[in-house]
């Protein structure tokens, strides 16, 4: 993979304002991509009141960011390409990581139950309950969060000896942050380090991303973004069981693209460990409708239709029990398949997509929670006006 200097399109609330060059494309190609992705997101953000967003694109190895309006609207900070923004469950996907890379490591088998390395939960449902059905959402109904009663360890543990499940391990999914969360915290202590530590220094490291934190250090706090509530509240994400495995990843657009463009072609990465822990986050394990569930990643045979993404990122799929068809052999990686997760938090939306076999990556990140369908149709229209783009022979 080529990796170039950054292309920065920074788009002021009311104004257009294009700084950097890419040096692969004419004049005339920057303004198509830069007029294709303006007619996208000002309307998104118009319409669903955001006050903030960074989008960024990677075609080929060339990199584009594009800044649109604030980071603070009290004051009056612009997003630029040091905002930092929460992405909610995109998270997952980063603990998946860590997971995997404990099983390369030997420290762990995904077939292990959750008892072996939890011996509290000795007794309980999560005797035959896998980390690989935790880290698949299949541990048998497991709900979307913890009840609210649940705000420190004891009661985390309490929680979990006395739930019962729904449906058989494997037979449903039913999309849940108590299940990924255990399923990093198990991970963690397979490696006998804390998971926040070991995202840190393991993986953020490794992947070699500078702002890209777990917990914001205070000489970071100033490009920290504020996100909005529906009430244009200004807020931040706040401490829960199990937070950092699930939901705690804080980024910028341009540390996060880097992300997708190393999982397109890890073999940048010094670390073998952690080039394989990224291809096992790749395989699928499940199928559920037209989608298959990876770790962390959500998968689809490519091409795909904007229905199908549109029905994989539905509040259904969120809320409700899905019936599974467990793959008898795991889908290994492939290149012709496209991957994608949204994230939220009270304050903020979060969306990445990339595709392999195009070297095409996107990722929305916006200082509001506004509807997954929404995220997934502007990339969409963004990934399709690229796809023309190139075949005109006119792409950056």
């Amino acid at each position: 993979m080529r990796f170039n200097p950054l292309r920065t399109l920074g788009v002021a609330a009311c104004c257009l304002a294009y700084s950097g060059v890419a040096h692969a494309a004419g004049p005339g190609d920057q303004d198509r991509l830069r007029q294709m992705v303006d007619a996208t997101i000002r309307p998104l953000m118009k319409e669903n009141d955001i006050p903030g967003l960074a989008l960024a694109i990677s075609i080929k190895g060339e990199r584009y960011v594009f800044n649109y309006g604030v980071a603070s609207k009290e004051a009056s900070q612009k997003v630029t390409n040091d905002t930092i923004f929460e992405i909610g469950s995109v998270s997952k996907t980063f603990t998946a990581v860590l997971a995997s890379y404990a099983q390369v490591s030997g420290k762990l088998s995904f077939s292990d139950k959750a008892t072996k390395y939890m011996p509290e939960l000795a007794g309980s449902s999560f005797d035959k309950i896998s980390l690989l059905e935790l880290g698949t959402y299949t541990a048998g109904g497991l709900p979307l969060q913890f009840p609210k009663e649940v705000t420190d360890q004891d009661k985390m543990v309490a929680y979990y000896r006395n739930w019962h499940p729904s449906y058989a391990p494997g037979s449903y999914r039913q999309y849940s942050n108590p299940s990924i969360g255990l399923f990093g915290y198990l991970a963690a202590r397979a490696m006998g380090e804390p998971f926040d530590t070991l995202m840190q220094d393991k993986i953020l490291a490794g992947l070699g991303l500078k702002h890209t934190y777990v917990h914001v250090p205070t000489t970071e706090m100033r490009n920290y973004a504020y996100g909005y509530s529906k009430q244009a509240k200004p807020m931040r994400v706040g401490p829960g069981a199990l937070d950092a495995q699930a939901y705690g990843i804080k980024t910028t657009a341009s540390d996060l693209l880097s992300v997708l463009e190393t999982n397109m072609d890890s073999s940048r990465l010094r670390d073998g460990t952690l080039q394989r822990a990224i291809a096992e986050t790749h395989v699928g394990h499940y199928s559920v409708g037209n989608m298959t569930q990876a770790l962390g990643w959500e998968t689809y045979a490519y091409p795909t239709t904007l229905a199908r993404l549109l029905g994989g990122n539905s509040s259904d799929m969120a809320l409700e029990p899905q019936k599974t068809e467990p793959l008898n052999s795991p889908q290994q990686q492939k290149k012709d398949i496209l991957l994608n997760k949204t994230g939220s938090t009270g304050g903020f939306g979060a969306y990445a997509v990339f595709i392999p076999a195009r070297q095409t990556a996107i990722v929305l990140l916006a200082n509001k929670n506004y509807p997954n369908p929404e995220r997934v149709k502007a990339a969409y229209k963004i990934l399709t006006a690229i796809g023309k783009l190139e075949v005109t022979g006119t792409a950056p």
